[in-house]
């Protein structure tokens, strides 16, 4: 049972007032296309995806006051309280860029939302490899990225859960947190959406004016990974695991890991890992 506490609906025309650009618009800070709010759905990935299927929808961003599908990486469950939560997906091409370099997208979406609420909720976020925003240590905001297209051009469906207004009780797992019980100087939601927003288009403007060159994003992102420095425990398909130092992320988003007792490093992709975490000795 949800807790009884005011909690705001997004107000969708300020939003679109704030971030949609008209036809002949030519604020920089509107660079979205769409922007919808509904009220409740299973999960707004899965319903972009599928609009993205019969139309071409870019720079659309859809967001949900409720969302009962919420799906994390591995598809692990992620659901909050109505409007507790900024639960929104948003689609994206990217023309010209080649299909390896997909995947710096949700890594380039992390940087920003940190650096959104860096900035606007005056609280010291960081980036747990390779997409989980975390404020310390615990997990405030999960991305997950699912590809639209890979022809013409790449196109991919990104999602963000960001815990505002949870109380303890209402946390999915003990090791999440909320905006509000970390202190946040703000916890509006349209404020938040406005920052966000406009993070990730000010990095996807820069990536796409780079010509997709990946080097100050890696830059970037590596100033932002608290998971550098650590000791981490990697478990790997086939029970396999892997245990050492995160040195360094490569230019294809991988972690490097410098594994205990042994010589070299090894890089290990999103796709290769089911846990990662700092290892507690105590």
């Amino acid at each position: 049972m949800w807790t009884d506490l005011n909690r705001p609906p997004l107000n969708a025309d300020n939003l679109r007032a704030a971030l949609v650009r008209g036809d002949d618009d030519s604020d920089t800070r509107r660079f979205w296309a769409r922007l919808d709010v509904v009220q409740e759905t299973g999960s707004t990935n899965a319903d972009l995806l599928a609009r993205a299927a019969t139309s071409n929808c870019d720079r659309h961003v859809l967001l949900a006051e409720f969302q009962g599908s919420g799906r994390g990486r591995h598809s692990r469950a992620w659901v909050s309280p109505p409007q507790a939560q900024i639960a929104v997906s948003l689609l994206l091409t990217m023309p010209g860029m080649s299909v390896q370099d997909m995947g710096w997208l949700p890594l380039l979406t992390g940087v920003a939302v940190v650096d959104a609420l860096r900035a606007a909720a005056k609280v010291p976020a960081e980036l747990k490899w390779p997409n989980d925003v975390l404020i310390d240590g615990r997990k405030v905001a999960g991305i997950l990225a699912e590809v639209s297209a890979t022809a013409p051009d790449p196109a991919v469906v990104v999602g963000i859960g960001l815990n505002v207004s949870l109380t303890r009780d209402e946390l999915p797992v003990e090791h999440a947190t909320s905006l509000v019980l970390e202190g946040a100087e703000v916890s509006d939601r349209d404020t938040l959406v406005r920052a966000v927003l406009r993070a990730i288009a000010d990095r996807w403007q820069q990536w796409h004016d780079s010509n997709w060159d990946v080097t100050e994003l890696a830059e970037a992102y590596r100033a932002r990974c608290g998971t550098l420095g650590q000791r981490v425990r990697a478990e790997l398909p086939g029970g396999r695991e892997l245990i050492g130092i995160a040195t360094d992320v490569d230019a294809e988003g991988r972690v490097v890991i410098a594994p205990d007792g042994q010589p070299g490093t090894i890089a290990v992709a999103a796709g290769d890992i089911t846990h990662l975490r700092p290892v507690r000795t105590e």
